[in-house]
């Protein structure tokens, strides 16, 4: 880690847990600046190894705040994280059997690419939600948001849906040897409707303030006392654990395939265990140095001492299970994955369809996706190296377990 003054921008310091400036790119530094300049940012602004450019803000980044709240700082898609849970099924068992008409992780993943809708598909009939259907709990004005209705309406068709760009539902291989199911997904599109109007509103009342904020900036602030704060603080909420709802719903999805696949051709039971959940776009209220502030980790994981974490790295690769170490200089946060060094028109020009199925071929990982003409968009050649990303976190974070791709699930 280092720290970047940022004295000549006049705002707070940045620290950056890579090495130097060079690992860093000119527009994520530039966001970073605009970030740090805002007055009401607590001691200096984060960014983690994995950070890249953003809307409004670099993700991969936290920043904790007095007194205010900013809806792009949280993001578009709040809420979204991941999930995961241990069997005890090992994958020298699974690897060469044969299932249906091909191997049993081609099937497994088919099957489960037909249990759940992806990109942006849904459930054709509404389905149960028990964060939706206690909404009176959140003490939330459904007026409050426009066309509140038709949106709470959609989200029961969406819960328990992946969504597209990186999210993904993966059966995973540990240094044991052993099968593990992670998941990444969010709150789908009722986050990302929170997310707009509020940033808007932000927008209207941060020039009728008279804010200084920089032109065309997306980093527009509600007081968390004012009544607009209040109300975005009560649907963030909702959205997180409509969030948390949505992992949890297509995870039991995933387990029922699993476990019929095994009973069918392995003649056995799954015992499942070490569940892990969490998020990595969200505000809390927490106390750091003394003082209340709303951490915003836009990309990052909380981290506090024994929190235990996901890490991701990007398809085809390693992810990690971790501890947190409760580091103070990064507001206990840590890395939310592996972080984009291409972007996705990029990856699809540098990374032909082709090379992208070979490569996971030869890395034996079953892959189900609707259509492969954007499979080079969450290639592992599109993200850093994630072995690179955890070196530079060790004072974050302790690996409990490092699992590799074997079979995936792709909108």
């Amino acid at each position: 880690m280092f720290t970047y003054d940022n004295k000549q921008q006049g705002g707070v310091p940045i620290k950056i847990w890579l090495n130097d400036l060079s690992q860093l790119d000119e527009g994520c530094l530039a966001q970073a600046q605009q970030v740090a300049s805002l007055p009401f940012v607590y001691r200096w602004f984060v960014l983690m190894p994995d950070t890249h450019i953003g809307a409004g803000m670099p993700i991969g980044g936290v920043l904790a705040a007095r007194d205010v709240i900013v809806p792009y700082a949280v993001g578009m898609d709040i809420g979204c994280g991941m999930s995961y849970i241990q069997t005890d099924i090992p994958y020298d068992d699974i690897k060469l059997l044969k299932a249906g008409n091909g191997y049993f992780l081609d099937e497994t993943v088919a099957r489960v690419l037909e249990e759940i809708p992806v990109g942006t598909s849904k459930y054709r009939r509404k389905q149960h939600s028990a964060v939706l259907d206690r909404l009176a709990d959140y003490d939330i004005d459904v007026t409050s948001l426009p066309d509140a209705d038709k949106i709470l309406d959609n989200a029961y068709y969406q819960v328990g849906t992946l969504g597209g760009g990186n999210h993904f539902i993966e059966f995973q291989a540990d240094d044991d040897g052993n099968i593990g199911i992670m998941l990444h997904s969010g709150s789908r599109h009722l986050g990302a409707r929170i997310c707009q109007h509020f940033n808007r509103l932000a927008a209207d009342l941060n020039t009728l303030w008279y804010s200084r904020l920089p032109e065309n900036s997306q980093l527009s602030f509600l007081p968390v006392e004012s009544s607009e704060g209040k109300t975005y603080i009560r649907w963030m909420t909702l959205a997180l654990d409509y969030a948390a709802e949505n992992r949890a719903r297509m995870l039991e999805k995933v387990m029922a395939v699993f476990s019929q696949m095994i009973e069918t051709y392995l003649h056995r039971s799954v015992t499942y265990s070490d569940s892990i959940t969490c998020h990595h776009n969200y505000a809390a209220l927490e106390e750091h140095y003394g003082e209340k502030v709303w951490v915003h980790r836009k990309g990052a994981t909380k981290a506090d001492a024994g929190d235990l974490g996901i890490i991701p790295g990007a398809m085809g690769s390693s992810s990690y299970l971790v501890m947190g170490l409760g580091n103070p200089e990064s507001f206990h946060s840590s890395s939310h994955g592996a972080g984009r060094i291409h972007s996705r028109t990029q990856a699809k020009a540098l990374f032909p369809v082709k090379d992208v199925l070979k490569d996971l071929k030869q890395r034996d990982v079953s892959l189900a996706k609707r259509g492969m003409a954007d499979v080079a968009e969450e290639s592992r050649f599109a993200y850093k190296d994630i072995d690179e990303v955890m070196a530079h976190q060790q004072d974050l974070v302790r690996p409990l377990k490092r699992l590799r791709t074997v079979g995936v699930v792709k909108g």
